[in-house]
């Protein structure tokens, strides 16, 4: 039993995918993967320095501080790795290959978290203390019944997976279908990082990245096709929320979180008055479109709906109301575009957390065409995004099914 690197990770030891080791944090472990968005990677001189943390294939990793119960078994093909000190790291010492991915799907179900539920500590910061884990009883059977029910979670893990892949497929195939739509070009690929800037002026962006190649020729397209400004389509809302005129004792929180990225939706988290973040000022109401200014291009982009009106929102968002020539469904579905993503990106700064300022966002160009083609573009959003949600439902159905048997096969009649 082990956590992951207790140092504070120097700046300079962070390096590329191309050139680096994987460096894992909680929130890389999702859904019982590991994921590869916004991976970190450091030197290999610094992975050498820390080796009671490295990672290697068959162990399971789960999250002991943030995202408690998060948890992923490592693949056989994963390359080397290590972790900060929020994953605890789980080496096996037998031979039986069942036994981590029984644990993984021990963990997984309802009875593996109320067992692990027992051993979180703190409120608000939750964490586990690793001779916690270590001291923790769970049911085992004999390696036989492992096997067997190992291959049947497998199994519908892969259809669980399945399915969530043919939803991402169809939200992805997005730009290709606006593309087509708004009689747009489809840009080559140019990674060049050198290159020359012909004319800068003393009112236009002096950074290198504003001007990256790709990032230029997809604000050159856009302009051609007569594209708006956003801030010409819509006005920035500054109404705020004042906590202390606030009369119930809990309200209803939006954070840059709490919007999913892959569908665009946003659900609100009903927070205690007196534990009010003091980002939480921006009111909402039905019909807005809500914008994070952080990490802009990763499209944490919302509509407000009506179960979603009188919320509280992050200061990280702006807040969209009020449009001009353009419908909500066209529009925040053009937001959610890639070109209109890779501009967010373009005009934003910073280093690992890039952020975008309200007059920076409010020069988004937008295609604008006709209300006809508006409604043709948001209809097909909407099938799509109702299909994938179909989808992952039906994926979540099964998979919880799969969990229910897991535990019956564990505990019989009994509860």
């Amino acid at each position: 039993m082990r956590d992951g690197d207790h140092n504070q990770l120097p700046s300079d030891e962070i390096r590329s995918a191309a050139d680096g080791i994987r460096y894992l944090r909680s929130q890389d472990l999702s859904e019982g993967e590991i994921t590869a968005k916004d991976a970190i990677h450091i030197s290999k001189g610094y992975y050498a320095k820390i080796p009671r943390s490295h990672i290697k294939p068959g162990y399971l990793l789960f999250s002991i501080m943030a995202s408690i119960g998060n948890s992923a078994v490592v693949p056989d093909d994963f390359p080397p790795a290590t972790a900060n000190r929020a994953v605890g790291i789980l080496v096996p010492k037998t031979e039986n290959k069942f036994l981590t991915w029984y644990l993984f799907y021990l963990l997984s179900t309802n009875l593996g978290t109320e067992l692990y539920t027992r051993i979180k500590k703190g409120g608000l910061q939750q964490r586990t203390n690793l001779a916690d884990v270590d001291a923790l009883e769970f049911p085992l059977p004999k390696e036989s019944t492992q096997q067997k029910l190992v291959a049947a979670m497998n199994a519908a893990h892969s259809e669980w997976r399945a399915k969530l892949t043919e939803a991402d497929a169809l939200l992805s195939g997005l730009d290709d279908f606006l593309i087509a739509s708004l009689g747009l070009a489809k840009l080559p690929k140019d990674d060049r990082k050198v290159f020359a800037v012909p004319r800068v002026s003393a009112t236009s962006r002096f950074d290198p990245h504003f001007h990256l190649p790709a990032l230029e020729q997809n604000l050159k397209m856009l302009a051609a096709h007569g594209s708006v400004p956003l801030g010409s389509l819509t006005d920035f809302s500054d109404e705020t929320w004042n906590p202390e005129k606030h009369e119930a004792p809990t309200f209803r929180y939006i954070e840059i979180s709490s919007v999913n990225t892959d569908t665009g939706e946003a659900s609100a988290v009903e927070t205690p008055l007196a534990e009010a973040p003091s980002r939480a000022r921006m009111m909402v109401r039905e019909g807005d479109i809500i914008v994070s200014l952080t990490r802009p291009h990763h499209g944490a982009i919302a509509q407000i709906t009506a179960e979603l009106d009188d919320c509280i929102a992050s200061t990280g968002f702006s807040v969209l109301r009020g449009l001009s020539g353009v419908t909500r469904d066209y529009l925040w579905s053009i937001l959610r575009s890639k070109f209109c993503l890779l501009q967010m990106l373009q005009r934003a700064s910073g280093g690992n957390y890039p952020a975008i300022t309200e007059p920076e966002l409010r020069k988004v160009l937008v295609p604008k065409p006709k209300p006809a083609m508006q409604e043709k573009i948001a209809a097909e959003v909407h099938r799509r995004r109702n299909k994938a949600r179909q989808l992952r439902a039906e994926a979540e159905a099964g998979w919880q099914k799969a969990k229910l048997w897991f535990e019956a096969q564990l505990l019989g009649g009994a509860k």
